[in-house]
């Protein structure tokens, strides 16, 4: 999860979808126009091949303060976690 906050920070697509799962990637990604301001993890599970995270990314858009809440499950693949999808709180 960290990694991937990074890469948000970071402009990094190609490593963002390089960490989505095949069954959940989108074709194409586009970022928002957003300064990411810090990441909490509140939360992490793993049970053998599955994980989920709970977190809260902190975000300035458009002048406004914002906050992300998101529950992601994650899965583990030929020793890589893949991000699934996400609720957001």
């Amino acid at each position: 999860m960290r990694s991937r906050y990074s890469a948000y920070v970071l402009g990094l697509i190609d490593y963002l979808l390089a960490t989505w799962h095949p069954s959940t990637a989108p074709g194409e990604l586009e970022l928002p126009p957003v300064k990411w301001l810090g990441l909490e993890v509140r939360h992490t599970e793993a049970a053998g091949d599955a994980g989920v995270v709970e977190f809260v990314a902190r975000c300035k858009a458009g002048g406004r303060a914002e906050r992300m809440e998101e529950t992601s499950r994650f899965v583990r693949q030929e020793g890589r976690w893949l991000y699934i999808d996400g609720d957001v709180g």
